[in-house]
Protein backbone atom coordinates (compact mmCIF):
# COMPACT_ATOMS: atom_id res chain seq x y z
CA UNK A 1 0.00 0.00 0.00
CA UNK A 2 1.33 3.47 -1.11
CA UNK A 3 2.38 5.89 1.85
CA UNK A 4 0.08 8.74 2.54
CA UNK A 5 0.94 12.62 0.85
CA UNK A 6 2.22 14.14 4.09
CA UNK A 7 0.51 17.69 3.14
CA UNK A 8 -2.83 16.29 2.50
CA UNK A 9 -2.83 14.43 5.36
CA UNK A 10 -1.28 17.60 7.58
CA UNK A 11 -4.19 19.93 5.77
CA UNK A 12 -6.88 17.29 7.17
CA UNK A 13 -5.37 17.25 10.41
CA UNK A 14 -5.80 20.97 10.44
CA UNK A 15 -9.69 20.94 9.27
CA UNK A 16 -10.56 18.45 11.91
CA UNK A 17 -8.64 20.52 14.84
CA UNK A 18 -10.38 23.48 13.84
CA UNK A 19 -13.43 22.13 13.33
CA UNK A 20 -13.56 21.05 17.47
CA UNK A 21 -13.32 25.01 18.73
CA UNK A 22 -14.08 27.95 18.16
CA UNK A 23 -10.81 29.31 16.01
CA UNK A 24 -7.04 28.92 16.65
CA UNK A 25 -3.70 31.21 16.27
CA UNK A 26 -1.30 29.99 13.68
CA UNK A 27 1.40 29.56 16.98
CA UNK A 28 -1.88 26.94 18.62
CA UNK A 29 -2.29 24.98 15.10
CA UNK A 30 1.63 24.18 15.26
CA UNK A 31 2.26 23.44 18.63
CA UNK A 32 -1.22 20.93 18.41
CA UNK A 33 0.31 19.29 15.12
CA UNK A 34 3.93 19.76 15.58
CA UNK A 35 4.01 21.73 12.27
CA UNK A 36 6.89 23.93 11.79
CA UNK A 37 6.04 27.70 12.04
CA UNK A 38 6.75 28.07 8.11
CA UNK A 39 4.97 24.96 6.95
CA UNK A 40 1.93 25.79 9.03
CA UNK A 41 1.34 28.77 7.52
CA UNK A 42 1.63 27.77 3.83
CA UNK A 43 -0.73 24.57 5.34
CA UNK A 44 -3.15 27.75 6.05
CA UNK A 45 -2.50 30.34 3.60
CA UNK A 46 -3.55 27.34 1.03
CA UNK A 47 -6.65 26.32 2.98
CA UNK A 48 -7.45 29.64 3.03
CA UNK A 49 -6.81 30.08 -0.68
CA UNK A 50 -9.21 26.97 -1.70
CA UNK A 51 -12.05 28.12 0.46
CA UNK A 52 -11.59 25.78 3.40
CA UNK A 53 -10.79 28.13 6.17
CA UNK A 54 -10.79 31.91 6.71
CA UNK A 55 -9.10 34.33 8.80
CA UNK A 56 -10.71 36.42 11.16
CA UNK A 57 -9.64 40.02 12.55
CA UNK A 58 -8.10 38.30 15.76
CA UNK A 59 -5.33 36.84 13.65
CA UNK A 60 -7.40 33.16 14.25
CA UNK A 61 -8.51 30.36 11.94
CA UNK A 62 -11.63 28.99 11.87
CA UNK A 63 -13.52 26.47 9.18
CA UNK A 64 -15.53 28.20 6.41
CA UNK A 65 -19.30 28.09 6.25
CA UNK A 66 -19.63 25.31 4.12
CA UNK A 67 -17.10 23.15 6.25
CA UNK A 68 -18.38 23.54 9.15
CA UNK A 69 -21.07 21.44 8.51
CA UNK A 70 -19.23 18.78 7.75
CA UNK A 71 -19.94 16.00 10.50
CA UNK A 72 -16.67 13.66 9.57
CA UNK A 73 -14.62 16.36 10.34
CA UNK A 74 -15.41 16.29 14.02
CA UNK A 75 -13.63 13.65 16.64
CA UNK A 76 -15.56 11.19 17.54
CA UNK A 77 -13.06 8.35 17.67
CA UNK A 78 -9.59 9.93 18.67
CA UNK A 79 -8.92 11.20 15.46
CA UNK A 80 -7.12 14.36 16.73
CA UNK A 81 -5.01 11.99 18.93
CA UNK A 82 -4.04 10.36 15.61
CA UNK A 83 -3.02 13.56 13.47
CA UNK A 84 -1.31 14.91 16.58
CA UNK A 85 0.32 11.97 17.20
CA UNK A 86 2.08 11.26 13.88
CA UNK A 87 4.79 14.14 13.69
CA UNK A 88 5.82 12.96 17.10
CA UNK A 89 6.11 9.17 16.23
CA UNK A 90 8.32 10.31 13.33
CA UNK A 91 10.69 11.58 16.08
CA UNK A 92 10.87 8.89 17.89
CA UNK A 93 11.34 6.27 15.67
CA UNK A 94 14.49 8.52 14.09
CA UNK A 95 15.73 9.10 17.36
CA UNK A 96 15.33 5.65 18.79
CA UNK A 97 15.87 3.63 15.26
CA UNK A 98 12.64 2.02 16.01
CA UNK A 99 9.23 1.45 14.43
CA UNK A 100 6.75 3.22 16.17
CA UNK A 101 3.33 2.22 15.88
CA UNK A 102 -0.30 3.40 17.33
CA UNK A 103 -2.57 0.99 17.48
CA UNK A 104 -6.59 1.70 18.44
CA UNK A 105 -9.07 -0.75 20.22
CA UNK A 106 -11.04 -1.54 17.05
CA UNK A 107 -13.39 -3.80 18.66
CA UNK A 108 -13.92 -5.97 21.55
CA UNK A 109 -11.78 -8.39 20.24
CA UNK A 110 -9.35 -6.38 17.91
CA UNK A 111 -6.05 -3.63 17.65
CA UNK A 112 -6.02 -2.04 14.26
CA UNK A 113 -2.81 -0.10 13.72
CA UNK A 114 -3.93 3.70 12.79
CA UNK A 115 -0.20 5.17 12.25
CA UNK A 116 3.38 3.84 12.15
CA UNK A 117 6.86 5.52 11.51
CA UNK A 118 10.14 3.83 11.04
CA UNK A 119 13.70 5.37 11.15
CA UNK A 120 15.24 6.23 7.64
CA UNK A 121 18.15 3.40 8.64
CA UNK A 122 19.38 1.25 5.43
CA UNK A 123 18.34 -1.79 7.81
CA UNK A 124 14.87 -0.93 9.54
CA UNK A 125 11.89 -2.76 10.72
CA UNK A 126 8.35 -1.69 9.27
CA UNK A 127 5.03 -2.47 10.23
CA UNK A 128 2.53 -3.44 7.66
CA UNK A 129 -0.14 -0.30 6.52
CA UNK A 130 -3.92 -1.00 8.77
CA UNK A 131 -2.90 -3.95 10.35
CA UNK A 132 -4.54 -6.11 13.06
CA UNK A 133 -4.11 -8.33 15.75
CA UNK A 134 -6.10 -9.91 18.87
CA UNK A 135 -6.54 -7.25 21.44
CA UNK A 136 -4.47 -9.14 23.85
CA UNK A 137 -1.74 -9.69 21.24
CA UNK A 138 1.93 -8.43 21.66
CA UNK A 139 3.11 -6.00 23.94
CA UNK A 140 -0.02 -3.62 22.76
CA UNK A 141 -2.00 -6.03 24.13
CA UNK A 142 -0.50 -6.26 27.65
CA UNK A 143 0.01 -2.60 27.82
CA UNK A 144 -3.90 -1.67 26.81
CA UNK A 145 -4.91 -4.35 29.29
CA UNK A 146 -2.76 -2.51 32.25
CA UNK A 147 -4.02 0.45 31.29
CA UNK A 148 -7.31 -0.30 31.48
CA UNK A 149 -6.43 -2.66 34.66
CA UNK A 150 -8.78 -5.01 33.38
CA UNK A 151 -10.12 -8.19 35.44
CA UNK A 152 -8.92 -11.89 35.24
CA UNK A 153 -11.54 -12.73 33.24
CA UNK A 154 -11.36 -10.24 30.67
CA UNK A 155 -7.61 -11.28 30.21
CA UNK A 156 -8.15 -14.48 30.06
CA UNK A 157 -10.71 -13.75 27.74
CA UNK A 158 -7.99 -11.28 25.55
CA UNK A 159 -5.33 -14.21 25.70
CA UNK A 160 -7.32 -17.21 24.55
CA UNK A 161 -7.44 -16.23 20.99
CA UNK A 162 -3.75 -15.31 20.35
CA UNK A 163 -1.58 -17.64 18.56
CA UNK A 164 2.34 -16.73 20.23
CA UNK A 165 5.08 -17.64 18.34
CA UNK A 166 7.40 -18.74 21.66
CA UNK A 167 5.07 -20.19 24.23
CA UNK A 168 3.34 -18.05 26.81
CA UNK A 169 1.26 -19.67 29.56
CA UNK A 170 -1.82 -17.71 30.69
CA UNK A 171 -0.29 -17.52 34.31
CA UNK A 172 2.96 -15.76 33.01
CA UNK A 173 0.98 -13.89 30.79
CA UNK A 174 -1.37 -12.25 33.29
CA UNK A 175 2.16 -11.80 35.33
CA UNK A 176 3.42 -9.63 32.02
CA UNK A 177 0.38 -7.73 32.65
CA UNK A 178 0.59 -7.08 36.30
CA UNK A 179 4.20 -5.93 35.80
CA UNK A 180 3.28 -3.28 33.09
CA UNK A 181 0.75 -2.03 35.25
CA UNK A 182 3.40 -1.02 38.33
CA UNK A 183 6.03 -0.19 35.84
CA UNK A 184 4.11 1.73 33.68
CA UNK A 185 4.99 -0.22 30.14
CA UNK A 186 4.74 -3.48 28.69
CA UNK A 187 7.61 -5.65 26.85
CA UNK A 188 6.99 -8.63 24.33
CA UNK A 189 10.58 -10.32 23.99
CA UNK A 190 9.62 -12.87 20.91
CA UNK A 191 6.62 -14.25 22.21
CA UNK A 192 4.41 -12.10 19.33
CA UNK A 193 7.12 -12.22 16.72
CA UNK A 194 10.47 -14.24 17.21
CA UNK A 195 13.15 -12.29 17.11
CA UNK A 196 11.18 -8.67 18.04
CA UNK A 197 11.39 -7.41 21.00
CA UNK A 198 8.86 -4.84 21.44
CA UNK A 199 7.84 -1.99 24.20
CA UNK A 200 4.34 -0.49 25.14
CA UNK A 201 2.09 1.90 26.70
CA UNK A 202 -1.33 2.15 27.09
CA UNK A 203 -3.48 5.08 26.70
CA UNK A 204 -6.86 3.94 28.62
CA UNK A 205 -7.81 8.07 29.02
CA UNK A 206 -8.95 8.28 25.04
CA UNK A 207 -11.71 6.32 23.86
CA UNK A 208 -11.64 3.88 22.60
CA UNK A 209 -8.93 2.44 23.84
CA UNK A 210 -5.30 3.58 22.31
CA UNK A 211 -1.62 1.91 22.77
CA UNK A 212 1.68 3.10 21.36
CA UNK A 213 4.63 0.66 20.88
CA UNK A 214 8.08 0.43 19.44
CA UNK A 215 9.65 -2.53 17.73
CA UNK A 216 13.27 -3.38 17.56
CA UNK A 217 15.74 -6.27 16.35
CA UNK A 218 15.53 -8.65 19.77
CA UNK A 219 19.18 -7.84 21.66
CA UNK A 220 20.28 -5.21 20.04
CA UNK A 221 19.95 -3.20 22.85
CA UNK A 222 21.11 -2.76 26.39
CA UNK A 223 18.54 -3.27 29.42
CA UNK A 224 19.05 0.51 30.23
CA UNK A 225 18.34 1.40 26.47
CA UNK A 226 15.03 -0.76 26.06
CA UNK A 227 13.72 1.29 29.58
CA UNK A 228 14.64 4.37 27.46
CA UNK A 229 12.72 3.61 24.87
CA UNK A 230 9.94 2.77 26.96
CA UNK A 231 10.49 6.07 29.12
CA UNK A 232 10.09 8.31 25.31
CA UNK A 233 6.71 6.16 24.93
CA UNK A 234 5.60 7.17 27.77
CA UNK A 235 6.51 10.71 27.34
CA UNK A 236 5.03 11.00 24.37
CA UNK A 237 1.87 9.69 25.85
CA UNK A 238 1.79 12.14 28.82
CA UNK A 239 2.12 14.38 26.20
CA UNK A 240 -0.92 13.27 23.79
CA UNK A 241 -2.82 13.22 26.56
CA UNK A 242 -2.32 16.47 28.30
CA UNK A 243 -2.95 17.77 24.97
CA UNK A 244 -6.19 15.95 24.23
Amino acid sequence: MSQPVRSVAQAFAILRLLADGDGLTLSEIGRALDLSPSSCFNLLNTLVAEGAIVRTGGKRYRLAGPWGGFEGLRDRTGRSLIDRARPLMARLAQQGDAAVGLWKMASRDRLQLVAHAESDAVMRLRFADAQRQPLGGGAAGRALAAAQRVDDTELARRYAPVRWQADLPFDVYAAQVREAAARGYAIDRGFAHRGIWTVAVGIADVAPGFCLSASIVAGSRGEAEVAQLAAALGQLRARLVADQ
